[in-house]
């Protein structure tokens, strides 16, 4: 088992057997570890743009890639930073997945803040690592550091001795 996955996989397995379970589990995800300083390069169907709210929405098959990770959604609100041409954040919603390396994170919505690196993802995540799986509510990723937290009747599935 290779050690990230293996940490995952203990991590999980703590946070089924007590109360911390209720309240969420720390791990780590190294796939979901990005570059957040990397070009962020935004494809869709279609793209409206709001001069007065500062925002655009692409919709239709929205992938966004920053360097090696991919975010996609049915449509994805961009914000800028008041008064520039700088994102600020990306708010997903729909089928939303969230690609790096070996891990994958799907949910309902998602919001990325570029500068920090966060992302907060709600509505029934699933966190896959290898044949790990991590399921809950709520997951807070730092792509910076690759650190996270599950939230939300954290449940998971493991094979033990697996690769």
């Amino acid at each position: 088992m290779t050690k990230p996955l293996l940490f995952l996989a203990l991590a999980a397995a703590l946070a089924l057997t007590g109360p911390a379970g209720a309240q969420g589990t720390d791990v780590r995800f190294g796939g979901l570890k990005a570059d957040t300083t990397l070009p962020v390069e935004l494809k869709a169907d279609s793209l409206t743009v709001d001069q007065a709210s500062g925002q655009a929405v692409f919709a239709g098959n929205v992938v966004v890639s920053q360097g090696e990770m991919k975010l996609s959604a049915d449509t994805i609100r961009v914000e800028y930073a008041e008064g520039s041409q700088k994102i600020e954040r990306l708010h997903a919603s729909g089928n939303v997945l969230l690609v790096n390396a070996s891990d994958a994170a799907q949910a309902s919505e998602a919001v990325y803040t570029i500068d920090s690196g966060e992302v907060v993802m709600t509505g029934d995540v699933l966190l896959t690592q290898g044949q790990a799986a991590i399921r809950g509510g709520r997951l807070v990723i730092d792509l910076k550091s690759g650190a996270g937290r599950m939230e939300g009747g954290v449940t998971t599935t493991f094979v033990p001795g697996g690769n």
